[in-house]
């Protein structure tokens, strides 16, 4: 029957849950302009999923799901500067980027998968 939703993807979940976990990681920041990067980074990660998923074709799923990599990616760099700043601790950095390397692993599973469905083109 396969995945009808974007709800059901573990990647969304797991992107949700992350998005999260840094809202409240970095909620009391009186760095405003750090805490809405890396939130709205945080965020866009489930929100390109969800976004690909519903589009009508499995080259814009895969172009988003590349989006939401980017975004973790972006997401992961902040952590590094969060902890170089004292922001956080470096064990809050390490439990963070685990976080994110899994949705990573994930992303690129499905783009992975993905990109097996499209027809493959032949380059003279």
């Amino acid at each position: 029957m396969g995945i009808q939703k974007f709800e059901d993807l573990i990647g969304w979940q797991k992107a949700q849950d992350f998005a999260v976990f840094i809202y409240k990681q970095f909620e009391t920041s009186t760095d405003f302009g750090f805490r809405n990067q890396i939130c709205r980074a945080s965020i866009s990660i489930s929100n390109n999923i969800a976004e690909g998923f519903d589009r009508s074709s499995n080259p814009d799923f895969r172009r988003f799901l590349y989006f939401s990599l980017a975004s973790n990616s972006e997401v992961k760099s902040m952590l590094y500067l969060a902890q170089r700043l004292g922001y956080i601790t470096e064990n809050e950095k390490i439990k963070l980027l685990e976080h994110s390397n899994e949705i990573g692993k994930i992303l690129n599973g499905l783009i992975n998968s993905v990109s097996k469905k499209l027809p493959q083109t032949t380059n003279y």
